[in-house]
């Protein structure tokens, strides 16, 4: 009997584990089980064999710059620094030359693959300014991905337009949005966003605007904010929310489980969360997220942004297989003073070697740029 196997047959999630080795997916009963579980690490080994049974020791990152298009935003979430308010003296939108010369200065130092664009809920920005956007970045650019605007931010468009999600979202596929972001997914049980972003859609918005994304041929990402209000509970049903909808379309590409960073939020003003999740909780979150979407969800982003390389290199040993993006020019997560919120591709493949891992450069779809 090997050491892992005696390991798990000695644990109290053992059964779990066991059924994840043979290719069983846990049932949502279960995955309370794992979140009470304090056998962070043997989850991590089990996470970490099914993901080398898959990839080896391959793993993908994508370059990429994040465009903050901009920070005019009426919804007032709790848990961001980066926003402000219409007319205030620090609110700003980018122009059509603006967001050129920054794909330009992306393609030509780095050579980007893809575009993460992002910003606030602005009332003044009809949807022709996201058209000519992505059809100036698709023909100008050709081999940089446009992965665009979240749930939110397409239902913000619809409001200013009058218009329905699926109209919309159609006319941005047409105009060259590709794949979609999961960000305005948080945890997606209304409790919670009635507490850090009771202006936001809801939990069944959410996944009704992901239906129609996937519905239209566009994929997109999954993510989940972690370590502030939730219960276990919120989390199981988070999973659960995400693994049905992936059951039903198999939409995503990836799930990226990231921590939330309280520094300079309203949240941590009004004292609701003051620390950080930390980085076990970190390791806990990616090995749970890879036993739960195994045969499901093919990619576990390791995260970097918000808890820093050292862990990301960490999680690639608990279940990550994709180092996420260099998110050059990143300005929301920079808000909160975290720490640098930018990385190059040489230091990716650096912090990807050092453990003993091979790097793969990838594009917006998951597909192979080069190895590096």
């Amino acid at each position: 009997m090997s050491q892992l196997t005696q390991q798990i047959h000695s644990s109290e999630i053992g059964d779990i584990l066991e059924n994840s080795l043979n290719g069983i997916r846990p049932k949502k009963e279960d995955y309370l089980r794992l979140l009470k579980s304090d056998d962070v690490y043997l989850m991590g080994l089990v996470a970490g064999n099914i993901t080398r049974k898959k990839f080896g020791k391959k793993v993908s990152f994508v370059n990429n710059i994040i465009l903050n298009y901009t920070n005019v935003c009426i919804t007032d979430c709790k848990f961001c620094a980066f926003y402000r308010p219409p007319n205030h003296e620090e609110a700003y939108t980018l122009t059509l030359d603006e967001i050129e010369a920054r794909v330009k200065t992306g393609w030509d130092m780095f050579k980007i693959r893809q575009v993460l664009i992002q910003g606030g809920h602005n009332p003044k920005l009809g949807i022709e300014y996201y058209e000519d956007s992505f059809k100036m970045i698709r023909s100008k650019f050709p081999n940089v991905g446009v992965h665009g605007l979240s749930t939110s931010e397409i239902d913000m468009i619809a409001t200013v337009e009058k218009s329905s999600t699926k109209e919309i979202l159609s006319r941005l596929k047409d105009a060259g949005l590709q794949s979609v972001p999961g960000a305005g997914a948080e945890i997606l049980t209304d409790s919670v966003k009635e507490i850090i972003s009771p202006k936001k859609i809801d939990s069944d918005d959410w996944i009704r605007i992901m239906k129609e994304s996937f519905e239209l041929g566009l994929p997109a990402s999954a993510t989940m904010m972690y370590g502030h209000v939730e219960t276990d509970n919120d989390i199981v049903e988070h999973y659960d929310k995400i693994a049905k909808l992936q059951k039903d379309l198999n939409g995503f590409m990836a799930f990226i489980p990231w921590s939330f960073e309280p520094n300079n939020t309203l949240m941590q003003k009004e004292g609701t969360v003051t620390t950080g999740a930390g980085g076990i909780q970190l390791l806990k979150m990616i090995a749970i997220s890879r036993i739960i979407f195994d045969g499901l969800i093919d990619h576990i982003q390791s995260s970097w942004l918000t808890n820093g390389v050292g862990m990301a290199q960490l999680a690639l040993q608990y279940g990550s297989d994709d180092f996420g993006g260099t998110l050059i020019g990143e300005e929301v997560v920079s808000c909160t003073g975290a720490r640098s919120t930018e990385l190059t591709d040489k230091r990716i493949i650096e912090s990807i070697k050092q453990i003993g891992y091979s790097a793969e450069e990838r594009d917006n779809f998951y597909e192979t740029v080069s190895m590096r």
